[in-house]
Formats: C-alpha cells, structure tokens, sequence
C-alpha cells in the first residue's frame, strides 16, 4: 500500500511539473522555423537540424520561465478562477523543487545556445532575462508590459535565424515587430474583456482602457498587412512575373489576420495558443498561406 502511494505521489508530481512547464505553449516556438523557411534551406538536413535544435532550446527555456512566473505570482494566482488550479499555486508542485527544475531548465538553454554558435546564445539569454525582467517589472508597467509580449515573439523568429545562419531581411522584422504587438495588444484586449472590472489577478489591465487597445491593435493591423504586402510584391517582382505563388499568399494572410482580429472582438486571444488550436478557419488559412508561401520558395 505504501509503495503504491509513493508511486502515485510521483506520477502526480511528473504530471504537476509537466503541466507547470506549459508544453502547449511551446507552440509559439515553431516561429524559429519562419526565417530558415522563408530563405529556403529547411529542405537542407544541415539547417533542418539546428532549426528542430533551437526549438528545443527554446522550449527549455521558456519552461524555466514560465516556472519562475508561476512562483512569482503563487499569491495572485491562488486568487485567479483558473490559475489557482497551477500545480504550484495547488501546492502539487513544491516551490522548492520547481526552483530547481527552473535553474537548470535556463541555464541549459543557455549552455546549449552558446553551443551552437554565440550570436544564439545571446539569444536565448536575452530571452530569458527579458521574460524574467518581464514578470518580475515590466508586466506592471503599461507599454513597456506590450513590448515584453512582443520581444518573446520577435526573440524567438531572430532565434531561428541565427541558429541556422540564414540573413534577416528588413521586411522580416517590420513584419516580425508589427505581428508581435498585433498578438499581444490582442492578448490584453480579450483579457480585459474576460476580467471586466475585477484586475486584482492582473492589475495592469486597470491602466488599459479598450479604445487605447483597440487603438493599438488597428495601428499593429495596418503595419503587418501593409508590409506583409509590400514584401510579397517586391519578392514577386525578384523572381518574376512567372511566380506568382507570394503575391497570391497575400490572400489566406490578410484573412487569418482579420479572422484573428473578429475573434478577439469575440473576446477570444487570451491565449493565442488556444486561438490556433481550436478555430478550425484560422488552420484551414494558416496551412495554406504556408503551401503558398512554401511554393513561392521552394518551386524554382
């Protein structure tokens, strides 16, 4: 009897941690194949492998964060609806142990980042001490809290980049910069519409009004659809009129963004994951820009 709740006791413990490292959300790291995808050299086994390589860097790393944001906010999220069932703010997960789990978690991301080459280590650093500066500060602060939501998302497309040695183009990180701040003020919004007036969970939604958010969402629309466009034509006009594959690719991208953008004025986007996950036109659009996109590169 004794055995068997030790051995409960433990698969409880595995689950706790797995849960709090958050493998859903890993998701968001497959933006480290955007920038080897787009230059064309994720068919070569050489960059394939260090781009599957830096999304499991990125994963490790984001696991130790979100570890650490969890212990950060135990207090607040024992008062949260749903974040109070976190296995640490359960107690499933002891606070101790998930402070080892973290430490080693980041500091083997750096290691292996390093590894690779410096340029992604750095990287990989700068991405976890600006998610720990960010739960710690910034996610207090309005605006600064916008641009620590964006800097995870761009960090993890130059991450990609630089863990498999391809160029960053100009039009990459306007569209890298304006997509993140489109994501994030998203985020915000849909949270601020699901709180309502109660921010004692979040308080920086108490500095956010919705027109201030909406406001930002539409300036990041505008951004990411102007230039995703401008950067298909300019492309096309490279390769010739014969390829039109990147300039039809304007077309599932201009749709899964103002599909993203209605759902958000659904309420949906707190978790953007989520989003991608359960909203069936958003896959159908999301897979076919990226056959289009994968033709216009690939089919030369």
């Amino acid at each position: 009897m004794t055995d068997q709740l030790k051995v409960e006791g433990t698969a409880s413990l595995i689950r706790g941690v797995v849960k709090e490292v958050r493998p859903k959300q890993w998701a968001k790291n497959v933006l480290v194949f955007v920038a080897p995808g787009a230059a064309g050299v994720l068919l070569k086994s050489y960059p394939a492998f260090h781009a599957v390589f830096a999304f499991c860097v990125f994963s490790m790393a984001a696991g130790g964060t979100y570890l650490i944001n969890d212990l950060l906010d135990v207090e607040a999220d024992r008062l949260h609806p749903k974040k109070r069932f976190r296995p640490i703010a359960a107690g499933a997960v002891p606070e101790s142990l998930a402070w080892v789990l973290a430490a080693v978690l980041i500091l083997g991301s750096v290691a292996l980042g390093l590894w690779r080459n410096w340029q992604f280590g750095m990287i990989v650093g700068l991405y976890v001490v600006l998610t720990t500066l960010y739960s710690v500060w910034m996610k207090h602060q309005p605006v600064l809290d916008l641009i620590g939501l964006s800097s995870g998302f761009i960090l993890r497309l130059l991450g990609g980049a630089k863990a498999t040695e391809v160029r960053i183009s100009s039009w990459f990180l306007i569209i890298s910069c304006f997509g993140a701040l489109f994501i994030a003020t998203g985020k915000r919004l849909a949270e601020k519409r699901e709180m309502g007036d109660d921010t004692s969970t979040r308080p920086i939604l108490a500095k956010y009004t919705v027109e201030y958010l909406q406001y930002l969402k539409s300036v990041s629309t505008a951004g990411v659809l102007l230039a995703y466009c401008l950067f298909a034509v300019e492309r096309s006009n490279q390769h010739g009129p014969s390829s039109p594959w990147i300039e039809l690719s304007i077309i599932p991208f201009l749709v899964a963004i103002l599909r993203y953008a209605w759902l958000n004025d659904q309420g949906q986007g707190s978790a953007p994951e989520d989003v991608l996950f359960a909203d069936r036109q958003m896959q159908f659009f999301g897979l076919l820009w990226a056959i289009l996109m994968a033709v216009s590169v690939y089919a030369k």
